[in-house]
């Protein structure tokens, strides 16, 4: 048999070969797993790895496996260690050959992919983030056949713009603007995913004649001005990631979420103020960091600057700005930026993308680092 998991060694083995000589299996790690149905390359990363985006080195030289990405559900993965002593993971085929469950597992399909496809697709689907002027250029929608808030199944939309006869349509309405947190710059608009239509009319916009769509699918309320685009158009994701640190130092910031939470954990999807302008890609994997507090040691002893008095704050603040110490025998301490999660980033617009959070020692905030050094 040959198992779909190498792909992504062959495209990562030269970027990953600098990490052989530090990669290092968890001390409870099995000597052999079972892929169960479920799994992602991911998952079984971290059953063995600290840092599961490290996975390609440990298949590295593999001649059981010509396919890393087709691991199935049944089977059974066992851990041993090369003449250098480099671990690797195998194909336990004794196993499959004594195990039913590894004789009946059914291919093709149900191959193992490499992130939890189930936990981003709705930030696929439904999620988009769209330039302010791009939008502008859409068709959008002028009204409906009839004069009501929530338009269903069969309703007809009338269009501003020339469609595609049969084409369909994707509707989005234009939320909140992404701003950068640094100069408040719009980077992107937020456009959510409000139903689906057909057209059945092109349309004539240089005459004045409306196209016309008939709705399929309705998520939330369809209002006047949300706007269409082809179904399919910025909804693909790909099932395999080429997962890599970047090459060149990064540096940006957590700056929403699709949930409009405040707080994350693993698995939870945010937004960045980083994007293909940014040299960021699909597959990077980037470290999360926070400021820790400042502290003023001072006659009072040390404390936060949030603990201070208001004139200490001002006192404080002034000396920062002009770069002078303070005058009664305080030293401001500026503490060090220290690691509280990783990500991957799986979509990249111009100047934003989306990511899900992979590891996190404490919650992860709005306003947290997104960084390479």
């Amino acid at each position: 048999m040959k198992s779909p998991l190498i792909a992504i060694i062959v495209a990562l083995g030269a970027a990953f070969s600098t990490y052989a000589d530090v990669l290092k299996i968890k001390k409870d790690a099995p000597k052999q797993y079972v892929v169960k149905k479920g799994d992602t390359l991911w998952d079984i990363s971290g059953v063995y790895l600290n840092e599961p985006w490290l996975w390609p080195e440990l298949w590295q030289l593999n001649p059981q496996i010509n396919n890393p990405h087709l691991i199935y559900p049944g089977d059974a993965l066992a851990l041993i260690y090369d003449a250098q002593g480099n671990p690797r993971l195998v194909i336990n085929k004794a196993y499959r050959k004594l195990s039913p469950q590894g004789r009946i597992t059914p291919k093709g399909k149900n191959a193992i992919t490499t992130l939890p496809l189930e936990m981003i697709r709705p930030y696929i689907t439904y999620e988009q983030a769209i330039n302010s002027d791009d939008i502008k250029a859409k068709p959008y929608i002028l009204g409906a056949n009839e004069n009501t808030k929530t338009q269903t199944l069969g309703h007809i939309l009338y269009v501003k713009g020339d469609l595609k006869l049969h084409q369909a349509y994707a509707i989005y309405h234009k939320g909140k603007p992404y701003l950068d947190p640094e100069t408040g710059r719009v980077l992107a608009n937020r456009a959510a995913y409000v139903g689906m239509a057909r057209a059945f009319r092109k349309g004539d916009a240089a005459n004045g004649e409306p196209a016309s769509v008939r709705v399929e699918s309705v998520k939330r309320e369809i209002k006047q001005g949300d706007f269409l685009l082809p179904a399919m158009e910025g909804q693909m994701l790909p099932a395999y990631f080429n997962m890599h640190r970047p090459t060149q130092a990064v540096l940006g910031y957590v700056i929403a979420s699709p949930s409009d939470s405040r707080e994350f954990s693993t698995m939870d999807v945010v937004v960045l103020n980083l994007g293909s302008e940014q040299q960021v890609e699909v597959g990077h994997v980037l470290d999360i960091e926070r400021q820790s507090p400042s502290v003023i040691d001072g006659p009072r002893g040390p404390r936060y600057t949030e603990d201070s008095s208001r004139f200490e704050k001002l006192i404080s603040n002034a000396n920062e700005f002009f770069g002078a110490e303070p005058d009664d025998g305080s030293t401001v301490w500026k503490m060090p930026k220290e690691k509280v999660g990783e990500l991957i980033v799986f979509k990249v617009y111009d100047n934003v993308s989306y990511a899900l959070i992979t590891k996190n020692q404490h919650p992860i905030r709005v306003g947290d680092i997104a960084v390479i050094h």
